[in-house]
């Protein structure tokens, strides 16, 4: 395993290097977040090529690692903009994704996790509106401090 490699890759992350993806994940690889459940390299690069598609100016940028014998921990930023809902000003996901690997060192698990609800629905006009009275109405009260 060459996290280091792995994370400069991601750090670099462009449509043309997309074909890279086999030489850090295994054939039959899995991947979840909280829009995707795939198994397969390729299926893993198409999720990443659609993202090119989707979103301007996509960059990832791990800013911690946690690793141990078989795996990892990456603490990222996903930085991008969404040109279809207005101004196209630069969003900020912040998520982790959890790593293991094979006996090879390639990437045979890897599961993101970020709060689409806040880093997400809630920056939508309509949706983003419903989204933060629930959180308001939700909200443990704590004297002294408004949610």
């Amino acid at each position: 395993m060459n996290l280091d490699a792995l994370i400069e890759f991601f750090h670099g992350l462009s449509p043309e290097s997309v074909a890279r993806f086999p030489e850090f994940y295994s054939a039959d690889a899995y991947f979840k977040d909280p829009f995707n459940e795939v198994h397969g390299v390729a299926a893993v690069q198409h999720i990443f090529a659609h993202m090119f598609e989707q979103v301007a100016e996509p960059r990832f940028i791990v800013g911690e690692k946690v690793v141990n014998d078989g795996g990892a921990m990456l603490i990222w930023t996903f930085n991008f903009r969404v040109t279809r809902w207005g101004k196209g000003e630069m969003q900020v996901i912040h998520g982790v994704s959890h790593l293991k690997f094979d006996a090879s060192g390639k990437v045979n698990y890897h599961r993101d996790y970020w709060d689409a609800a806040e880093e997400l629905y809630m920056k939508l006009p309509v949706l983003g509106m419903l989204m933060r009275g629930l959180r308001r109405a939700l909200a443990t009260p704590v004297a002294g401090v408004s949610p």
